[in-house]
């Protein structure tokens, strides 16, 4: 086992539970602003919609086919048309509801906080994440993740989004570290391990839902659980 210095973790699908949270939000803005009267017939259509869209939305962000306004400005418009909606019946302050439930959702992965317990004592420990800044720092605080990392670092501050990996250079650079000391957790194939493995950094491939996936991660792990048995 190679000794590590520094733990990179994604955020969301990796320690904040991305989905409960959406969820729950989803659920709250579908019967606040009655949804089903202007259109959209049923929770089930809507939340279906949101993943189809928000999925392909997120995609085209990631290598740069979109920007993060643009993102934000067409996500409700084309889910509701998706849904069976009328997209100009989307009251004005929607996607800002949207983003300041979800960002205050406190639903973390099964073991994330104490996981981060036993890592903080034995190393350092840090965010990377395509997410935004604004929306990433108010997860982490509503979650109660917010005091264990040392830098935070977000494809909107750096100018490059994983699976680039001048991200991650980004981050080396900061810490004034090399890629043999460090190690990168995260779930998604291609942002998370096809990048790590572009800059030279170990993996770990949180793959709680047991996926296929083409690449070789260095370590896969179901549960979080399962680093103690690696660091």
């Amino acid at each position: 086992m190679k000794t590590y210095q520094h733990i990179f973790f994604d955020l969301d699908h990796t320690l904040w539970d991305y989905d409960r949270n959406v969820t729950e939000s989803l659920s709250e803005l579908y019967e606040h602003y009655q949804l089903k009267a202007i259109g959209i017939e049923s929770f089930e259509k809507f939340f279906e919609s949101f993943h189809h869209v928000n999925f392909q939305l997120w995609d085209w962000y990631n290598v740069g086919k979109i920007d993060k306004d643009n993102l934000r400005k067409e996500r409700f418009p084309r889910i509701f048309s998706h849904a069976g909606g009328k997209p100009e019946a989307i009251p004005v302050e929607f996607e800002e509801d949207f983003m300041q439930r979800t960002s205050s959702k406190p639903h973390v992965f099964p073991y994330s906080k104490e996981i981060l317990h036993y890592l903080k004592g034995k190393y350092k420990i840090h965010v990377i994440t395509n997410g935004f800044n604004e929306s990433q720092a108010k997860k982490m605080k509503s979650s109660g993740l917010d005091g264990f990392f040392e830098l935070i670092v977000t494809s909107e501050t750096t100018g490059h989004k994983k699976p680039d990996p001048r991200i991650f250079q980004f981050a080396l650079d900061q810490l004034k570290t090399e890629a043999e000391h460090c190690l990168m957790i995260g779930d998604n194939p291609d942002s998370d391990i096809l990048g790590a493995q572009r800059a030279n950094i170990d993996q770990v491939f949180f793959n709680p839902e047991g996926k296929s996936i083409d690449l070789q991660p260095t370590y896969t792990i179901a549960h979080l659980r399962e680093l103690e048995d690696l660091l």
